[in-house]
């Protein structure tokens, strides 16, 4: 087995608790239970609400709780238990590490928020447009918030308080006041995506697609970068 494979798998085991993933997992159970109201009500435009849906809860609340769980603990509670030195004077890369945590959060992130979102869209009734967008929509935004949350666990302590406070502030209240700041939310790239492929007209919704798919790809690319650049200073244990 490769180094990589075994520090992936160590985390997923050490990351992915049973508490853990019943918490979250009923997290994404609200989104299929209200999904499913929804659809039971026939309203005007269901693409409109059940797009609103995904958005509003989906991309706001599920993927980011549920990667900030996941990837603020992979390198964060090594570093606060005083573990983390056992991992860092293996002989791997410091690289390797980073990509350890990103993958070790995605095996177990994805089909949290993708799966539960991609039902729920299903439910609404709104038609195929609506879950290819969900799908795609939500898999991208865990892809950057991957990279951001890792990131955090490793430079800052306590840093599920500190994703938290980036969650309901900077996203929830300041990236929502113009188009500008929205560009520096991750969530707004989901909500284009989704806006874009069901064809809807969403809140901020106006970033082209293809810049919808790419910036959250390279937002968790350079969370792995700031991520290395803390392994590979000496005073993380």
């Amino acid at each position: 087995m490769s180094a990589l494979a075994a520090l992936v798998g160590l985390m997923v085991r050490t990351t992915a608790t049973r508490g853990r993933i019943i918490g979250l997992a009923s997290l994404g159970l609200v989104a299929v239970v209200v999904a499913g109201a929804v659809g039971a009500s026939d309203p005007t435009d269901v693409v409109q609400t059940g797009a609103e849906l995904i958005d509003g809860f989906g991309l706001s609340v599920l993927a980011p709780v549920v990667v900030l769980v996941f990837a603020t603990a992979t390198l964060g509670d090594p570093i606060e238990d005083g573990t983390l030195v056992y991992l860092w004077l293996r002989p791997v890369p410091r690289a390797t590490l980073a990509l350890a945590a990103a993958l070790a959060t995605l095996i177990v992130s994805l089909p949290l928020v993708v799966v539960p979102l991609g039902i729920a869209a299903a439910l609404t009734g709104a038609g195929d447009g609506l879950v290819l967008g969900t799908i795609a929509a939500s898999a991208v935004v865990v892809i950057g918030y991957t990279g951001i949350f890792v990131a955090l666990g490793s430079w800052l302590r306590r840093a599920l308080a500190w994703g938290i406070v980036y969650v309901l502030i900077w996203e929830g209240f300041i990236a929502r006041a113009s188009d500008g700041t929205a560009r520096l939310a991750v969530r707004s790239y989901g909500r284009s995506l989704i806006a874009a492929i069901a064809d809807v007209e969403l809140e901020l919704g106006t970033i082209a697609p293809a810049t919808a798919v790419v910036v959250p790809l390279l937002v968790g690319g350079l969370g792995l970068v700031a991520t290395t650049v803390r392994l590979r200073r000496g005073d993380v244990a």
